[in-house]
């Protein structure tokens, strides 16, 4: 009886040990840094604007804040809204409802409401007459023309207030949870709103997920007819990385600037809401743009297929499944300080097989300064098949034992 106690007890004993050493590395190894930093001193805060309602930099890899005041607050976006409409429409595009040649027309509602007689920005495009879709929405894009957002409205889906509502639609898939469209041109009206945050991710959005629409904005200028209009957005000629995006103006709103900028392989995106004059938002836009490239760095920490941590699994023809990402973990962090990153995994104590390629088992966090900056979902790197009934027998005996 003493023989088989003690037997029971070593076997224990080499178990557990053997389930320690095979339990979730707590801080996986990343990427390591390209060179050694040299030592840095603390990051300046941002350059607030003079004037402004809300702000926002994001950086676009990431979809991180690095800085930002009011950025959830809703506002009157004004003629930003008019890269909601260009999204819209490059998704129609390219689902096939709509081509780039179609001929859009010119209808008297649009010319009435968005055309030269009006206060606002117009694109100039004969009243009763058509143009290709892709002219007209340069017309919208480079000239801000309230005219042609209107007319592009009309003709993908029957009517402007029909075409709000695919706004709505799209921008719930992008996140923008605090938005809501009622015109496709921006001009002021109740519950039309957005956010300098939701801004950011549109802005984001369209530059992921349709570049050459996107590539209208950096357009200097745009003739219709024998009407020459420039883009109004002044950084064009400021600094050559500045690729777009769009500015906004009403009484309502004041002088509205989205802007995005790419050095290298980084690109930011900045929101000011609620400026005052072209020249204060543009001054205030690049001074963001600046700082982020400055003082940030965006790092791939995480390549997917790569093993990050292992785990024990009980029940299966393998006794470890291997953890990983299932895409690219980036993170933007503030110059010198990727080696403070404390990367974390959160794990279930008890797996059980089977488990397939790419199945979620749990999250991956980063951590700098005690704040979650980054974090994605743990997967399966390699399937983890279901074993026989003898090894799930013996495990399940184990499992038992242990949580005695």
């Amino acid at each position: 009886m003493k023989f088989r106690f003690a037997a029971v007890a070593m076997t224990t004993t080499l178990f557990v040990g053997l389930v320690s050493a095979q339990t979730p590395l707590p801080t996986p190894a990343p990427t390591p840094a390209p060179a050694a930093a040299p030592a840095t001193v603390a990051t300046p805060p941002a350059p607030v604007p003079s004037v402004s309602k809300a702000w926002v930099l994001m950086d676009y890899a990431t979809g991180q804040v690095l800085a930002g005041e009011n950025a959830n607050v809703q506002l009157a976006p004004a003629s930003i809204t008019k890269v909601m409409t260009s999204y819209v429409i490059a998704a129609e595009v390219k689902n096939g409802k709509v081509r780039p040649d179609d001929q859009v027309m010119m209808t008297e509602r649009a010319w009435r409401e968005g055309g030269a007689g009006t206060d606002g920005s117009y694109s100039g495009f004969p009243v009763n007459q058509t143009a290709r879709l892709e002219d007209m929405e340069k017309g919208m894009a480079i000239q801000s023309g309230n005219d042609a957002a209107i007319a592009l409205a009309e003709h993908v889906a029957g009517s402007e207030e029909a075409f709000a509502s695919l706004m709505n639609s799209y921008a719930a898939k992008i996140g923008m949870k605090d938005s809501h469209f009622v015109n496709a041109h921006g001009l002021s009206a109740p519950g039309h709103h957005s956010t300098a945050y939701d801004l950011a991710l549109l802005g984001r959005a369209m530059v992921r997920d349709y570049p050459e629409t996107y590539a209208y904005n950096k357009v200097k200028e745009f003739t219709v007819g024998n009407i020459t209009q420039p883009n109004r957005n002044l950084l064009l000629w400021r600094d050559q990385s500045v690729d777009g995006i769009k500015t906004g103006h009403t009484s309502e709103a004041g002088y509205c600037l989205m802007s995005s900028a790419q050095r290298g392989d980084q690109r930011l995106i900045a929101v000011v809401l609620g400026g005052s004059s072209e020249k204060q938002r543009a001054d205030d836009s690049l001074a963001l743009l600046n700082w982020g490239f400055r003082f940030f760095e965006t790092h791939r920490m995480y390549e997917p297929g790569k093993v990050v941590a292992e785990h024990k699994v009980w029940k299966g023809k393998a006794d470890n499944v291997q953890l990983g990402v299932a895409q690219p973990l980036l993170v933007s962090v503030p110059r010198g300080r990727y080696n403070d990153l404390k990367p974390s995994i959160d794990v279930p104590k008890t797996l059980e097989a089977p488990f397939t390629a790419g199945q979620q088992i749990g999250t991956l966090k980063v951590m700098l300064d005690g704040k979650v900056v980054a974090q994605a979902p743990l997967v399966a790197v390699a399937a983890v098949e279901e074993a026989g009934f003898f090894k799930r027998l013996w495990d399940s005996f184990w499992m038992w034992w242990e949580s005695e």
